[in-house]
């Protein structure tokens, strides 16, 4: 009898220090994952997505500080609509993996020739064209780059390109499909192609923004590619 009980507190005491080992090891397994670093956020450098969110925070930006500067009657009222866009534009960074509050301007110097592809290429390809082969017609194609003498856009005929040189991105506000704009009065009607999925959208301008034409969320989920917050290559007309 004696050696049973002895070999029932082996047995026992076996069983304890398995079940430690075990638990044990859980608990370092369980420490180790909720230790694990988590992904750093993408930059805009490192993300199309990011960036266009980070301009559309910068643009948003940008108004607030020129509404604070020159401010108007509903300055307050257009302040506080802005400041509820950004907050919005940051829960979008944060769940598309992007660092949160990073702010960009909107850039058309950095953009100069990719929406004005069939003007500014078509001058210089009539150009050396023409010299070329002594065709008549081929050195009259530089005319097709006549909108990029009204860069600006406020005073531009109905059908103009303008904004030439600009990118798109969304102003991240709701609502039916309109733009806001800091050159065109509110009413005005425009065009708005991206060329990378040849999708286009025309809408009005309903609002003032820091950029020259920003798409409230509607208007830009008409012609944004999938994952992407940005438009780089866009033609941007006057219609109306």
């Amino acid at each position: 009898m004696s050696r049973r009980r002895t070999l029932g507190t082996k047995k026992k005491i076996a069983l304890l220090v398995s079940a430690a080992t075990v638990a044990g090891g859980g608990a370092f397994v369980m420490a180790s994952t909720s230790n694990a670093t988590p992904p750093a956020p993408k930059s805009a450098a490192e993300s199309t997505a990011c960036l266009g969110l980070a301009t559309a925070l910068g643009n948003n930006e940008k108004f607030i500080a020129d509404q604070q500067a020159n401010p108007d009657a509903q300055s307050e009222a257009r302040i506080a609509n802005r400041q509820a866009v950004i907050e919005e534009i940051k829960r979008k960074q944060e769940a598309s993996g992007c660092a949160v509050g990073e702010s960009a301007q909107d850039s058309q110097a950095a953009q100069p020739s990719q929406p004005a592809q069939g003007g500014q290429q078509g001058g210089q390809q009539g150009g050396q064209q023409g010299g070329q082969q002594g065709g008549g017609a081929q050195p009259s194609q530089p005319a097709q780059s006549a909108p990029a003498e009204n860069p600006g856009g406020g005073a531009a005929a109905s059908g103009q390109q303008v904004c030439n040189g600009s990118t798109v991105t969304l102003s991240g506000e709701d609502g039916a499909p309109a733009a806001s704009s800091n050159q065109f009065p509110a009413g005005t009607k425009l065009k708005v192609t991206n060329l990378d999925n040849n999708k286009s959208t025309t809408v009005e301008v309903t609002s003032v923004s820091g950029s020259c034409v920003l798409l409230n969320n509607a208007a830009f989920e008409q012609v944004r590619e999938p994952g992407k917050f940005l438009i780089r290559r866009a033609v941007i007309e006057k219609v109306g």
